[in-house]
């Protein structure tokens, strides 16, 4: 079975903790979904992700909730039909963002998201209150998938992640991150994160109430597979990048070569896509410095040499303003105690 259209029953035995802690048998949901219940035998076993959609729509329905038990007062159906309502005459993805998360801090208090805007970055970060002590790891996945999947339908293309941040550990079904998020993931964080472009913020919504209509007929289903796949040119410098010993060993030229272009026409489709080469290259190295800052016994001043800058001063200067902040402080932050 292909992997990105299946998922492991671990998954779907977090899933169902929220129903559980509900006292609702699993059967009962299973089978509202025509699911049969030996699904749950073996956690390494793997289920149609059409089955996975129906299961929860069936949490949904049975729960009369489409948080699926996992907060102490259920969100009603039609909880997320009145926010996409809320937000589609938004004007732009930031805006956007902005109004869903005040429409969900007048539902819930126990889900706070907030939107944060650094250097050249944009953070979605959500919380979670816990008030039942669940194990909420796939709550906190789900709110994800479903946020970063609606914003790329608003702005009719994929909101490209540069990496995600969970506050957990790494649970059984990490494996499938990648194929959920297309970008770095780091676990036992200090908040739970999104981080894309800050650009992605002024993109205009590109839907409206007609669209919209049919978008929530094939909800949840339609928000379980990515919206689009990203094969811009982009997404493909980036892969190249990523896999590359050093980001800065790679030049302009080797990538144009790569790619079977002249400088000329990688330089001008780079522009059509809104991108310049040493955009994406500084995006990589950004994470790349990330990935060393939190890794608490490398110093800093080896970070600067490992990430080819010649002195620590210059690695500083460059990171803050990739982040906003210096890599002393955003380890501070973020990774120290």
């Amino acid at each position: 079975m292909n992997q990105h259209h299946s998922v492991p029953a671990s998954l779907l035995l977090d899933h169902l903790q929220g129903a559980i802690a509900r006292g609702t048998d699993p059967a009962a949901i299973l089978a509202l979904a025509q699911v049969p219940a030996t699904v749950l035998e073996n956690p390494d076993r793997r289920l149609p992700l059409e089955d996975f959609g129906r299961i929860i729509k069936a949490s949904f329905q049975h729960l009369d909730d489409e948080a699926s038990g996992f907060l102490s007062r259920p969100l009603k159906p039609g909880t997320f039909a009145l926010m996409c309502h809320a937000t589609i005459t938004c004007p732009n993805l930031r805006r956007t963002l902005l109004r869903s998360g005040r429409y969900f801090n007048v539902v819930t208090d126990e889900i706070i998201f907030d939107l944060l805007e650094r250097g050249e970055e944009a953070i979605l970060a959500v919380r979670t209150v816990n008030r039942r002590q669940l194990d909420d790891r796939f709550f906190i996945v789900s709110l994800f998938v479903i946020w970063i999947r609606w914003a790329s339908w608003m702005i009719d293309k994929p909101l490209l992640l540069e990496r995600i941040n969970f506050a957990f550990a790494a649970p059984a079904y990490a494996a499938d991150f990648d194929s959920m998020f297309p970008c770095r993931h780091y676990f036992e964080q200090r908040e739970n994160s999104v981080v894309f472009s800050r650009r992605f913020l002024e993109m205009p919504v590109a839907q409206d109430t007609q669209t919209l209509t049919d978008f929530l007929a094939h909800a949840p289903e339609c928000l379980l597979t990515q919206y689009k796949t990203d094969n811009s040119l982009t997404a493909t410098i980036r892969h190249i990048l990523q896999r590359a010993d050093s980001s800065e060993s790679v030049s302009f030229e080797t990538v144009a070569a790569r790619l079977h272009m002249t400088t000329q026409t990688l330089r001008r489709r780079l522009k059509e896509e809104g991108n310049a080469y040493q955009e994406i290259k500084d995006s990589v190295r950004r994470d790349m410095a990330i990935y060393h800052l939190s890794r608490l016994d490398t110093p800093i001043n080896d970070i600067a040499e490992l990430m080819g800058f010649s002195e620590p001063s210059a690695f500083n200067r460059a990171f803050k303003k990739w982040t906003g902040t210096t890599p002393g402080s955003y380890r501070e932050k973020h990774y120290r105690g």
